[in-house]
């Protein structure tokens, strides 16, 4: 799962392995580890009615309605969007570059929707 954080948006993308993993258990997580100790960070289904982002001592928890989640993850559809007060918030499928890139492992990556316009 990748993450990106510019200013109050946060995105997150997820391989195809990754949304399998997530539509079974409700729950991903990912850790970055650095010299001082860690950033972990995770995207969550809940019961809850809105997408949140919340700050949970060293993790970041995203959290989906459980059943937007699971809409998401069984269908073709790209991304879910949504706002927890000012922050911004995209969990989007990871796709496979059109051009590829040293050091970018794209196997299980979904393909590109422009892949045969090539």
């Amino acid at each position: 799962m990748k993450l990106r954080i510019k200013g109050n948006s946060l995105r997150l993308r997820l391989t195809r392995g990754e949304v399998e993993r997530f539509a079974a258990d409700g729950r991903i997580e990912e850790s970055m580890q650095l010299a001082s100790g860690s950033l972990d960070y995770a995207l969550v289904a809940t019961g809850a009615p809105t997408m949140t982002a919340r700050l949970h001592g060293t993790q970041l928890e995203v959290a989906l309605p459980a059943d937007a989640a699971m809409r998401w993850a069984s269908s073709a559809d790209v991304s879910l969007r949504g706002t927890d007060g000012l922050v911004s918030i995209l969990v989007e499928k990871d796709f496979a570059c059109l051009v590829p890139r040293e050091g970018e492992d794209d196997a299980d990556a979904f393909p590109h929707p422009r892949q045969d316009r090539q």
